[in-house]
């Protein structure tokens, strides 16, 4: 049994990163596109359509966080070091775009805060998928160093931007009607294909980085097994395209790009196991002593079913589309 715990920690903080990328994504995404709406008006709709939630999406960032630190305290401290400059800058963003949610509503000259949440969420979603590129490449040395100022970290760092703003074009599409779902259908369709072509590269190019992560996917008989991960991602993405035709499919194609996240880190996290610090330590080696991690498992059974109660509440009584006019929640 001691020996699962490790497991189901860290299945934990996997769960908790991916609702954040899910729910915090789009919400980042909404912020990218926010200088690309046609009005004032339309951008008081985008962030009302964010308004009840986007304080409660950044919560399953607190949760993966203090499950790492808890339960795998290796990792953390060689983690938070090694990427201390690009989460401070996240961290600092998301600030920033948190008091623009707060007082953009209080000014009647804008600009300044449309800034602040457009540069936050860029900021923020660019220095994620900088340390996702860092991760990937993992730790080198008895140092554990990560190199995330390079072409991979920077490059990845691009295409998270492109597919947070896909995901936000998508619920921007799902939540609001006339000429701005429309003006987001156009800009989800364009952003659809770069988000894309950033996932085809990124799988060449992963497996080119680590032989053991080429191994794994293109020896036999991984390579069938493996086979419907790519062929999925690739119906999604269209099942994406299908949705965003009209105004008739608006919740099939946000729910198709969610889907199209959750592939992509599941070949992530295919690729990378059982390592939760790349090429460095994996989940048993980085693992607290057994009766830490019995704290932590016990404290976050207790906790997660409210934290999913919460969430699922708040996005149903906030369902449905946002009104042109409607005020700050």
């Amino acid at each position: 049994m001691m020996d699962q715990l490790p497991l189901l920690l860290a299945a934990a903080i996997a769960f908790g990163v991916t609702m954040y990328v899910l729910l915090d994504g789009f919400d980042l995404g909404v912020g990218i596109l926010f200088p690309f709406a046609d009005s004032e008006d339309d951008r008081d709709r985008m962030m009302n359509s964010l308004a009840p939630i986007w304080d409660g999406n950044e919560t399953w960032l607190v949760l993966g966080g203090a499950v790492l630190f808890g339960a795998f305290p290796k990792a953390f401290a060689i983690l938070t070091s090694a990427f201390y400059l690009p989460i401070m800058l996240m961290l600092i963003a998301l600030v920033f775009r948190g008091v623009a949610f707060e007082y953009r509503f209080k000014f009647r000259d804008r600009r300044w805060w449309n800034f602040a949440f457009f540069a936050g969420s860029l900021l923020a979603a660019f220095a994620q998928g900088v340390v996702l590129g860092a991760y990937v490449q993992g730790a080198n040395g008895p140092d554990h160093a990560f190199h995330w100022f390079g072409v991979f970290p920077l490059f990845t760092g691009v295409a998270v931007v492109i597919a947070y703003a896909m995901l936000g074009a998508a619920w921007i599409n799902m939540k609001t009607d006339g000429p701005l779902a429309i003006l987001m259908r156009r800009r989800a369709r364009a952003l659809l294909v770069a988000s894309l072509v950033c996932v085809l590269l990124v799988s060449i190019w992963t497996p080119l980085l680590e032989p053991e992560i080429a191994a794994r996917w293109f020896s036999l008989p991984n390579l069938f097994v493996l086979a419907p991960i790519p062929v999925a991602t690739a119906l999604t993405g269209w099942l994406v395209w299908i949705g965003l035709r009209d105004d008739s499919h608006d919740a099939l194609a946000f729910v198709a790009a969610v889907g199209l996240f959750l592939l992509t880190l599941a070949g992530l996290a295919i690729s990378l196991w059982p390592w939760i610090v790349p090429r460095s330590l994996t989940v048993w080696q980085a693992a607290s002593p057994p009766e830490s991690q019995v704290f932590i498992g016990v404290g976050l059974a207790a906790i997660l079913p409210f934290v999913l109660a919460y969430t699922a509440h708040n996005y149903w009584v906030f369902r449905g589309k946002v009104p042109t006019g409607s005020g700050y929640h």
